[in-house]
């Protein structure tokens, strides 16, 4: 036995083993970092039930073809453009009155008379339109139509826009007062903006749609923004029950 401080040493080559370091408190306000085992396991705490989100409200995601429909002076142009631009998936925006306007020289204008050439350039617009809204479609790509189409009218009618863009296609009608349809029409220039008497027709004729199971949106007190969310509501309740239009 060796003697040493106190009266004992420890055997030559070895060293009493230092007593381990007081805890270190953690600062104020730092979270504690767990010490892993030996194994590297590091023991997390007991999982918390998240409850599922609830779903979007509107249309969401779901990849549409949409047909909006009103007089001269409704916003169908307007709200079409703005429900795309805001939805949260790809969406295109298709005029008819766009695409008949492609048509410069040789224009057949409606507003001349209503015969076989506006007829038949209206025709084939029509075909333009639901051969784009086909191809935006195919490739994911949803899309709103609008065109001034009559209920009892079946040249101009909604049956041929189901022809060429398909049996999904949804319909919706965008009808406010006469009062306000002809301020707006008075804002308009160039071939879009009708008389005042060819507007009161034009909207007299598109009452007809009350009573045909289309959803019918009088935005004649919403805004641009007010009718669009309106629109997508509609929407979603079409597709909430598949075939009630």
């Amino acid at each position: 036995m060796q003697h040493g401080v106190g009266g004992w040493s420890p055997p030559t080559g070895q060293h009493p083993a230092a007593p381990p370091p007081p805890p270190i408190p953690p600062a104020q306000g730092w979270p504690v970092t767990p010490v892993p085992e030996a194994t590297g396991h590091i023991p997390l705490p007991p999982a918390v039930a998240v409850p599922p989100a609830p779903p979007a409200p509107g249309t969401g995601g779901a990849t549409l073809a949409v047909l909006l429909i009103g007089p001269a002076g409704a916003g169908k142009t307007t709200v079409a453009r703005h429900w795309a631009n805001t939805r949260p998936v790809p969406t295109a925006h298709i005029s008819l009155d766009d695409v008949r306007e492609w048509v410069r020289s040789g224009f057949a204008d409606p507003q001349s008379g209503w015969n076989e050439h506006s007829e038949a350039q209206y025709r084939l617009a029509r075909r333009t339109c639901g051969f784009a809204a086909r191809n935006f479609l195919a490739n994911g790509i949803s899309c709103i139509l609008d065109d001034a189409v009559f209920p009892d009218r079946p040249v101009v009618g909604l049956g041929g826009w189901k022809r060429h863009v398909g049996p999904g296609l949804l319909p919706v009608v965008l009808l406010p007062g006469l009062e306000i349809v002809l301020d707006r029409n008075a804002a308009r220039s160039g071939n879009r903006r009708l008389s005042d008497e060819e507007v009161a027709r034009i909207h007299g004729r598109m009452a007809g749609w009350y009573g045909s199971g289309l959803p019918i949106i009088d935005n004649s007190h919403l805004d641009v923004e007010g009718t669009a969310r309106a629109l997508d509501e509609a929407l979603a309740r079409a597709l909430a029950a598949p075939g009630s239009w």
